[in-house]
């Protein structure tokens, strides 16, 4: 640690007015401690495990984040339930994609920083300066993404300015973009999206946009070997969070499973999920 202040007690480092931002603070006086400040050796490869598909859709009130439980390494499934969606503060969440590792320690930090934040300025973060934010954190893990170590996460929330939800997605240099409708990342996405453009509707109540969330993972396993659908035998399901005006919450298991016995009944011989005149 930093040279203790005298009289003993906190280091020096904590006593000094700085900047608001934790990881700069962290980066300043203990580097070691920031995932992007660990490189590879030299010619060195890690085989780790990859998060795969995660999906946001709004609706009128809020916005929905989905993600499936499916750790992959190379052709391995390496983990069967994982979480990969986050709560980042009150109104926000997080989904993962990429180096799992990686990932689940950078949203840990991006937690910290939006703590930090809020009790050094008494305020919430903006919506959009929680997205800029968690941008500048995926930049700062690019030499990390040039060795096969990327991050590449999706960002959601509640605008209280707007009064409504906004999803920002991200590429491994930190590029921020806000998405409209829904938007889906990982190795399933192709499928995912191509679900959610026939599903979405902007007048969806929370209900409805869970079933298309969770219909949209089951599209993106159907088509994709590292996402992993929901696990009936094992009674796995999707992770659900739902983030309106009064804040973040998590979908229970007990009310994603009903959603998904609906879907399994709509597709028995169906497998694809057909619509026809009454469902459209």
């Amino acid at each position: 640690m930093s040279p203790v202040a005298d009289g003993g007690g906190l280091p020096a480092a904590y006593l000094r007015t700085g900047s608001s931002s934790f990881t700069d603070f962290v980066a300043e006086h203990e580097p070691h401690l920031i995932p992007s400040r660990r490189g590879l050796p030299p010619g060195a490869t890690i085989d780790a495990p990859h998060g795969t598909t995660i999906v946001t859709v709004t609706f009128d009130g809020g916005v929905l984040m989905a993600g499936d439980r499916r750790a992959t390494m190379g052709n391995i499934i390496a983990n069967r339930d994982m979480e990969k969606v986050f709560a980042t503060d009150e109104f926000s969440v997080v989904g993962i994609a990429g180096t799992a590792g990686l990932a689940i320690e950078l949203v840990r930090l991006f937690q910290v920083e939006l703590e930090h934040y809020e009790k050094i300025e008494g305020t919430l973060m903006s919506l959009e300066g929680k997205a800029n934010r968690l941008a500048s954190m995926i930049r700062g893990n690019l030499g990390m993404a040039m060795q096969g170590l990327s991050v590449v996460p999706v960002f959601a929330g509640y605008d209280h300015q707007h009064g409504l939800g906004r999803i920002f997605s991200y590429d491994v240099t930190g590029g921020c973009y806000e998405e409209h409708d829904h938007h889906s990342v990982g190795s399933g996405s192709l499928f995912a999206r191509g679900a959610m453009k026939k599903l979405y509707r902007p007048d969806m109540t929370s209900d409805e946009a869970v079933r298309v969330a969770v219909e949209a993972l089951w599209d993106a396993a159907d088509d994709d070997s590292a996402t992993g659908g929901p696990d009936v035998g094992r009674r796995i399901w999707p992770t659900v969070a739902l983030v309106t005006a009064d804040g973040a919450r998590f979908i229970p298991d007990d009310t994603v499973a009903p959603v998904v016995d609906a879907i399994i009944t709509h597709r028995h011989g169906n497998a694809g999920g057909r619509r026809d005149g009454a469902d459209a």
